[in-house]
């Protein structure tokens, strides 16, 4: 009887694996090519890495930016569906949209204006293992023409999230498989100019990525808007583009402080990574080589955590509170169980995966080992943070979660990483540990929260 409060049936975990599956399979892609990028690049110079490296900080500031603003009306988005309001789809649709317009092109105006001073707050003149005007000058590059993919990206996800809301999957999973393997094809043919193309190095990576956004986004409004019979929410959605206050303001309301969230929980991350920085050069090179496995492995718990909000969402703006409780349970079991896997499977790759990275220094490699250790050993209870965050934020008490994750993330994480940055000597191999103790010591209020149920709430329940 206890197994069946937290362990579903062959039903439940197929219905489960309908919705994960295909983001883990996007997602999974996504990563590879990113792996497959960065040993590219790798096998340029080392600063080039390190630069690429240090501009991905940034661009994961913006794009977790966009995922806050697609995420908040995306709460809504999955309740409206839940309780058949097409209208309601349209509009937070609409939404998602004029928001991701205006964070695209404010992300170009403040990365190209202050390029030269987020660059150069990661490199230290301690620093010994590299050219440091070096790094800079291939990071100005990279981040030039990286720009250019921008605002399609952030659009893409638009309708890429409101397609996933309504029960589809698929499509969004296969724009991203066509753009990660356009993005990987000329890479291979502009890094290292193949086919007689001129040999472009990391500004060949930027015009590969940028190339591919603009792949995802074409695949996504074409099927979408030729498929209006299926998309219900596609039909007149720019002939008339209204928005109504009402919504606008209840979204603002949910939605901003998830907006907020994304971005200031991603700025804290970019600023322990500044702060692990200090300790030289091989840190920057050794961090990116390690989350590319992570971020690669983690994509299934994270996919999980995504299903929290879709399957939960669904069922709450259905009213069916006590089957959205029992299937947030067994999720949130699931999600452990994967994070045990993942966890299994990066500590046994961690000596091993460094080494494709040809010119990266020794030093650099085996502090790549050590990092991967270290966060593989926190998989699980990363897989559970992650799945209660999604928990609570399904039921729209987004103030509660951003204590949770970014208000924490400054007021402990952050200063924490800061005073043994500036204030010890302690080498990075003991400042890494600290930190990841304090990152999980949220979990402990996280799991009160979803064990009181106060997320058990019908944010969109027709009048």
């Amino acid at each position: 009887m206890i197994l069946k409060k937290y362990i579903g049936d062959k039903a439940f975990y197929k219905a489960t694996l309908a919705v994960a599956l295909p983001m883990i399979i996007q997602n999974t892609f996504t990563n590879l090519v990113n792996l497959l990028d960065n040993v590219m690049v790798g096998k340029l110079v080392e600063e080039a890495m390190s630069g690429v490296a240090i501009v991905n900080q940034f661009i994961f500031v913006f794009n977790l930016a966009i995922f806050g603003a697609i995420s908040g009306a995306g709460i809504f988005t999955a309740q409206f569906n839940g309780n058949g309001d097409i209208h309601g789809v349209k509009n937070t649709m609409r939404l998602k949209l004029l928001t991701c317009l205006v964070l695209g092109i404010g992300g170009i105006i403040i990365f190209s204006t202050f390029d030269d001073l987020l660059i150069s707050s990661f490199l230290h003149e301690s620093d010994s293992e590299g050219d440091l005007a070096l790094t800079l000058q291939l990071g100005k590059d990279y981040l030039t023409y990286i720009l250019i993919g921008l605002v399609p990206f952030a659009i893409s996800q638009a309708y890429s999230s409101t397609m996933r809301e309504t029960g589809d999957t698929i499509i969004p999973m296969i724009a991203s498989v066509a753009s990660v393997l356009t993005n990987f094809i000329l890479n291979a043919i502009l890094i290292f100019g193949l086919l007689g193309a001129p040999a472009l190095g990391v500004v060949g990576a930027a015009i590969a990525t940028s190339a591919s956004r603009f792949v995802e986004l074409g695949i996504l409004v074409i099927w979408s808007h030729t498929h209006k019979e299926k998309y219900r929410f596609i039909k007149n959605l720019y002939t008339r583009f209204v928005i109504p206050f009402a919504l606008f303001k209840q979204v603002a309301i949910k939605g901003m402080p998830i907006l907020f969230n994304e971005l200031f929980w991603s700025l804290s991350v970019t600023i322990k990574n500044q702060c692990f920085s200090t300790r030289g050069l091989d840190v920057v090179t050794a961090t990116n080589i390690a989350f590319t496995l992570q971020n690669l492995l983690s994509v299934a718990y994270f996919a999980l955590s995504s299903s929290i909000a879709i399957m939960v969402g669904n069922l709450l703006g259905a009213g069916k509170l006590e089957e959205a409780k029992d299937t947030d349970r067994k999720l949130l079991v699931f999600a452990v169980f994967t994070g045990g896997v993942m966890m299994c499977m990066q500590i046994c790759l961690a000596p091993i995966f460094p080494y494709i990275y040809d010119d990266a220094s020794n030093a650099a490699k085996e502090l790549a080992t050590f990092i991967m250790i270290c966060y593989g050993l926190s998989m699980p209870l990363a897989a559970l943070a992650t799945s209660t965050y999604y928990t609570i934020r399904s039921g729209g008490l987004v103030f509660i979660t951003m204590l949770f994750d970014s208000v924490y993330a400054w007021v402990l994480v952050t200063p924490v990483a800061a005073l043994l940055a500036y204030f010890t000597n302690i080498p990075f191999t003991a400042m890494l540990p600290i930190v990841l103790v304090v990152e999980n010591i949220k979990l402990i209020p996280g799991l009160i929260l979803v064990n009181k149920g106060i997320w058990l709430k019908q944010i969109t329940a027709k009048e």
